[in-house]
């Protein structure tokens, strides 16, 4: 017996419901870094790390909003009802998704950008520091340099 499918698949219909509403809630870098690059606008981009975190490096023109002032803050730093996207670390953190309740939790529409930071770099996007802006060579297993997913 298939270990597989011990579990059967869901039914057509449920599918549709599970794979649409996990995209009402998650996006990933590359279609971040799409829309930076296309200067498409409606919504912010916010990093719910450290201090210390986004010194090291964080998206360009990212907001630096971390998560435990969320509550206090976010009405002075993002307009209300705008579409905000966060992230933190990686997907061993689950400090984008912490982030996302918070802004979830004041009415704002939210979504948590899948592979954080990390993925991020990995891809090879630019990575903005006090010393300016910096790329690391993409990791050739999660974008292999001249291929696109086009996902």
């Amino acid at each position: 017996m298939s270990t597989v499918l011990q579990t059967p698949p869901a039914v057509q219909e449920q599918a549709i419901a599970h794979f649409a509403g996990k995209l009402k809630f998650e996006t990933d870098p590359s279609d971040v870094a799409a829309d930076i690059g296309a200067g498409t606008t409606g919504w912010v981009l916010v990093d719910s790390r450290s201090q210390a975190s986004w010194d090291q490096g964080h998206v360009p023109g990212a907001i630096h909003l971390p998560t435990a002032e969320i509550a206090a803050r976010a009405a002075a730093v993002v307009p209300v009802g705008t579409a905000v996207v966060t992230y933190c670390w990686g997907p061993a953190c689950n400090g984008g998704t912490k982030a996302a309740l918070e802004f979830a939790k004041l009415g704002y529409p939210v979504k948590e950008m899948i592979g954080g930071m990390e993925y991020w770099t990995r891809e090879g996007l630019p990575v903005e520091t006090a010393s300016g802006i910096t790329r690391q060579p993409s990791d050739p297993l999660v974008a292999p340099l001249g291929i696109a997913c086009a996902c």
